[in-house]
């Protein structure tokens, strides 16, 4: 996935961790960092990849020369994006790839980082995180902070033409603790807190209703469960393998959060070789809302790449679901390119699903091959939606 799946639970939050985690900093370190199997393992959809003699002869010098090998490596990168909610800007990243424990032979490294955001409209955040695997892959322990300022719009669903400009500052705080209980099967609990301030920014013409948390400092928190499921050797590129994930939040005034509500998320990802150098990836994903949220508590469509082609926040509801394909095939040069589609919709209600207003979208995107050893992709995506178009920039597959 574009956005790793240790961090794509952030998204229920709200806009600030949305922009910050939705498939930049901190998806390209985990996923630079979870190569659990070696790269030549792999299907032969990836690249001059090297062969299993090179590979023994590397290990024998590695195992020979212990002293002369780092234990770690650092990642730095100044990430370009391109977001039709936050505008068009820089993530500068660093990060520090590691073996929590030496011996430790069986867990995928695990990382620390750091990165920031400035953009063009006037949004400004900075994160730090840290993913860590202990006791020979048994256990997962995941911890984030993030603070910062975003300007956003909040759309009217029948024009688009009629928004609401905000500004919303915060910090959020979360961790999780997940135990590996077999078969590629982690579970365990997480929590979740934060808190903001929105504005409404002057503006003129028409404009939705302002939300009654405006102007009010909101502080949200959370208790939580995830289970999840990934079999896919190479999580940057998928080529085979499937990924399951739930999670589960529980906002409640007795923890001393403003609203209590709960979201759930349900994603499923599924990959399949044909040939070489093509792959097919399929992706549903499904949102609910229980209670009482904060407007930005609700299932938000377009984010987390669910789906491309429309502007994150012109639909949100309770209730979502979105399915998409994807087609990719690696060409010469070092180049690749994809095509895609998918549908989906926001619902009010379970029992108001209105096929009428169904949102399709449709693109295409091209690829550019930064790293040959982990298949690590520049991406960007050319995706219309009904009555919208997106142009993204990003690191690794959107799903």
């Amino acid at each position: 996935m574009g956005i790793s799946r240790r961090f794509s639970g952030f998204l229920t939050f709200s806009p600030l961790c949305l922009c910050l985690f939705g498939g930049l900093p901190f998806g390209l370190l985990e996923s630079l960092a979870a190569q659990e199997v070696p790269v030549s393992d792999q299907s032969p959809a990836e690249p001059a990849l090297s062969t299993k003699s090179e590979e023994k002869q590397t290990a024998s010098a590695s195992d020979s020369n212990p002293a002369k090998q780092p234990r770690g490596a650092f990642v730095i990168a100044p990430l370009p994006i391109v977001s039709p909610a936050i505008g068009k800007g820089i993530v500068p990243v660093v990060g520090y790839i590691f073996p929590f424990q030496v011996k430790d032979k069986k867990s995928p490294p695990s990382v620390i980082g750091a990165a920031g955001l400035i953009t063009d409209n006037g949004s400004r955040a900075i994160a730090v995180a840290a993913d860590l695997f202990m006791k020979e892959n048994r256990y997962e322990l995941t911890s984030v902070y993030v603070y910062g300022k975003l300007d956003y719009n909040l759309y009217d669903e029948g024009d688009s033409n009629v928004k609401l400009p905000l500004e919303q500052k915060g910090q959020f705080f979360l961790v999780k603790f997940l135990r590996n209980i077999g078969r590629n099967v982690f579970a365990g609990g997480r929590f979740i807190n934060g808190d903001s301030f929105i504005t409404v920014k002057p503006s003129s013409g028409d404009a939705p209703p302002i939300p009654p948390d405006v102007g009010l400092k909101t502080n949200l928190r959370a208790l939580g469960v995830e289970v999840l499921r990934d079999s896919r050797p190479n999580r940057f590129y998928p080529v085979k393998g499937s990924y399951a994930n739930f999670t589960a939040n529980f906002f409640d005034k007795n923890l001393g959060s403003k609203y209590s509500f709960q979201t759930y998320n349900v994603a499923y990802s599924k990959y399949v070789s044909a040939g070489a150098k093509q792959v097919w990836a399929y992706n549903a994903f499904a949102c609910v809302t229980g209670g009482e949220p904060p407007f930005y508590g609700n299932c938000i469509y377009g984010t987390d790449n669910q789906l491309r082609g429309y502007t994150a926040g012109r639909f949100l509801d309770r209730y979502m679901m979105t399915t998409q394909l994807e087609y990719r095939l690696v060409l010469p040069w070092r180049l690749g390119m994809v095509g895609f589609g998918g549908l989906g919709g926001v619902i009010p209600g379970k029992d108001q699903l209105r096929t009428r207003k169904f949102l399709p979208a449709g693109g295409t995107g091209i690829r550019f091959l930064l790293s040959r050893k982990y298949h690590v992709n520049l991406r960007t995506d050319f995706a219309w939606g009904k009555d919208d178009f997106t142009w993204s920039m990003a690191m690794g597959e959107a799903f």
